[in-house]
């Protein structure tokens, strides 16, 4: 995935619907900011009743538009279109894609500190960890301080597939060279 060059206008939610995920944080927040948010996300049948009791009645408010779900060949200029991404779980996210996802286009994350938030985002670099909605609306007038090319940056530093069969196989190489029986030299009697 790579940022797709296109002028970012809005905040973006991309994911699922469900409590965990809380996208009733992000729209509170986009409206406490004034600015749009276009969440793009699927709702399971196990949440039908959640989205339409506590979510859907939000999508009348003023700049939220609900896209639905999105393909993977859409991510890049959904993701590249947001000032940034917003994470605002409710849970221990085990890694969250969608982060990485995100940092591929340039675009930064402002995140709750769940899970594995504080390994994937590197606060004042790639984005925000914050604690609550107070913490993501000052972090949103932080986001003119971050540069995208250096979010993107490090992905690629971080988070490639190449990144990634390179340290395989370092530690490949590290168990093998520990498995290689040691020769030893006799000593004449």
């Amino acid at each position: 995935m790579r940022p797709s060059g296109r002028k970012p206008e809005y905040l973006a939610f991309l994911g699922r619907i469900a409590p965990e995920k809380a996208v009733d944080r992000a729209i509170r927040i986009a409206q406490r900011v004034g600015l749009p948010l276009k969440i793009a996300a699927k709702v399971d049948k196990v949440d039908q009743a959640y989205f339409e009791s506590e979510i859907e009645p939000l999508l009348s408010l003023p700049g939220i538009e609900f896209i639905g779900e999105i393909g993977d060949h859409q991510k890049a200029d959904f993701l590249s279109g947001a000032i940034a991404l917003m994470v605002t779980i409710d849970w221990p996210e085990p890694f969250g894609l969608v982060m990485i996802e995100a940092m591929a286009c340039g675009t930064p994350v402002i995140a709750y500190n769940r899970g594995s938030v504080p390994e994937v985002i590197e606060e004042g670099l790639t984005g925000f960890i914050v604690e609550d909605e107070i913490g993501a609306v000052g972090a949103i007038d932080r986001l003119s301080q971050l540069d995208r090319g250096k979010v993107r940056q490090r992905f690629e530093q971080r988070f490639t597939a190449r990144r990634m069969a390179e340290d395989y196989l370092r530690v490949y190489r590290s168990l093998a060279d520990k498995a290689r029986p040691r020769l030893r030299i006799a000593a004449a009697e």
